[in-house]
């Protein structure tokens, strides 16, 4: 099974995302893949909101999209809620604390799910808060933004969504610490992501993804190669 892997930087279930979407709903092959939306990262705000626009989305799209509400710790360990996974083709975590999200799946039941799901071919999407917490790093915004381990899904990687906002040469000075040696990291705008899979990682959406590594930056539009990156991380 081939293994893949979508960083999105924030504006999922939007128009801007429809193209980008579109796609990894072509690469599961099944004419109605089945979607499954965990809202977790938005429990402080309308989870059920969030996962009724990924549904909405999805299913506009011609997919068999639902939500599985994991919203707190005791969700994440609940076995029947890691049960909702089997038969997904695609995992897709939405937007909202990146915190709260690392709190409640990490080393959980449904974690393991989602990984055993993604290694047998299941594609697993974060946006946002979704897509930092899938990194080796993350910025904790309660701590300053100072770096924190994450769940480590994608080694040597860290993810910096909603990057449109950003100005890449005052990121690459923000990036010239120690905490980032040996890092590679994404400024992924909104509606735009970087598909990652075996043999190499591709931007896709309406935005660009900014790569930083080695002391410089560079920018990739939508369908370009992103050279030196795998769904193994760099």
């Amino acid at each position: 099974m081939v293994r893949r892997i979508l960083l999105v930087g924030g504006e999922e279930f939007r128009p801007a995302a429809v193209g980008m979407d579109r796609r990894i709903l072509e690469l599961t092959g099944k004419n109605a893949p089945r979607v499954a939306i965990i809202p977790t990262a938005a429990a402080s705000e309308n989870p059920q909101l969030a996962a009724s626009n990924g549904i909405r989305h999805f299913s506009g799209l011609g997919a068999d999209a639902y939500g599985v509400e994991v919203i707190r710790r005791s969700d994440a360990e609940n076995p029947r809620m890691a049960a909702q996974l089997d038969g997904a083709d695609v995992i897709y975590f939405t937007g909202g604390s990146p915190e709260h999200l690392l709190s409640v799946v990490a080393g959980s039941p449904l974690l393991e799910a989602v990984i055993a799901a993604n290694n047998a071919g299941a594609i697993l999407a974060g946006s946002s808060a979704g897509a930092m917490v899938l990194g080796a790093v993350m910025r904790r915004p309660s701590s300053g933004s100072r770096v924190s381990a994450a769940l480590n899904v994608v080694a040597n990687v860290m993810t910096l969504p909603h990057h449109e906002r950003s100005d890449p040469e005052a990121t690459l000075a923000q990036l010239a610490s120690r905490d980032f040696v040996g890092l590679t990291v994404l400024g992924i705008d909104g509606g735009s992501g970087a598909l990652l899979e075996p043999d190499g990682a591709t931007a896709l959406g309406s935005g660009n993804v900014t790569v930083y590594r080695d002391g410089a930056w560079r920018r990739y539009a939508g369908r370009e190669p992103i050279p030196g990156l795998t769904v193994d991380g760099t």
